[in-house]
């Protein structure tokens, strides 16, 4: 593994890379980054180059100019994948993270091979997104009443996140020194850009990458999963259901690697879903 810092804009983005194959970056969700992507890293390096990063602010990200779109971290990502590889790639992301590699497929589809985009929140799909919405409100109300530890249990209460729906050899990870100045990150910026943001499905319709929803097998009363599934039939493709619930990337890594590497197998020769928009 090999660890880096690319300056972009206003930035600077730090990153790993490992293993050998096609390029596939890995964009985490919520105040999450490079350690909480690791197991899920380590059990797919022995077939893909694997990029993680910490998105601007977060850990060992510095930045001067926070990110308060997603479109901003969309180019972030895309100018990390550039200086990386020429071909386009493979994106996974969870969460927020799936929201960026979405946004990231709209503003730069030549960078984008296929994307699994594991419950985004794409509210604005939703039959009654203002539910959703005041979820988030909510977390952000209690952040500034009673701080970020109290609107980060919140949070994680609204989609059912159970740290004991794991794996037994996944790793348990203790709280670093980075968390609370990640969380309020988070609050600060990410949470308002979430909400306010409107995800170009035409574009999606008609882009050259192949674009994948995937959810939690058990997370179908979750929000983010219900977001998921929309995205799904508006996209007129099959919704891929993978290990544990909204965060299963981080209590699941083994199995989430190995159900990674199946949604992109079966986007290869007969395989290949069929999806409005895609010349075959």
């Amino acid at each position: 593994m090999r660890e880096s810092l690319l300056s972009v804009p206003g930035a600077r983005l730090r990153h790993t890379i490992r293993g050998e194959g096609p390029v596939l970056l890995l964009i985490a969700g919520g105040h999450h980054g490079i350690d909480a992507n690791e197991p899920l890293a380590r059990h797919l390096a022995d077939r893909y180059t694997v990029l993680t990063y910490d998105r601007r602010g977060l850990s060992g990200s510095t930045t001067d100019t926070p990110a308060t779109t997603i479109a901003a971290h969309a180019d972030d990502a895309a100018r990390l994948l550039r200086a990386h590889t020429a071909q386009p790639a493979l994106v996974h992301g969870t969460s927020l993270g799936a929201l960026i590699a979405l946004e990231l497929t709209v503003r730069h589809p030549g960078q984008v091979a296929t994307v699994v985009a594991h419950e985004p929140p794409v509210t604005h799909l939703l039959p009654e997104p203002d539910r959703a919405l005041g979820q988030l409100i909510s977390v952000e109300e209690a952040f500034r009443s009673e701080g970020a530890d109290t609107a980060m249990r919140r949070f994680a209460a609204g989609l059912d996140i159970d740290p004991n729906d794991r794996e037994p050899d996944a790793p348990v990870r203790a709280p670093g020194p980075d968390r609370l100045r990640n969380a309020e990150h988070l609050l600060t910026y990410d949470l308002p850009a979430i909400r306010s943001h409107v995800l170009d499905v035409a574009a999606l319709q008609g882009s050259p990458a192949r674009v994948v929803a995937a959810a939690g097998e058990k997370s179908g009363h979750v929000w983010a999963h219900a977001c998921a599934a929309r995205l799904a039939d508006v996209l007129g493709t099959r919704l891929e259901l993978f290990p544990g619930g909204h965060n299963g990337y981080v209590f699941r890594p083994r199995g989430t690697a190995e159900r990674i590497h199946e949604v992109l197998r079966a986007g290869d020769g007969d395989g290949r879903l069929d999806r409005p928009g895609r010349a075959e």
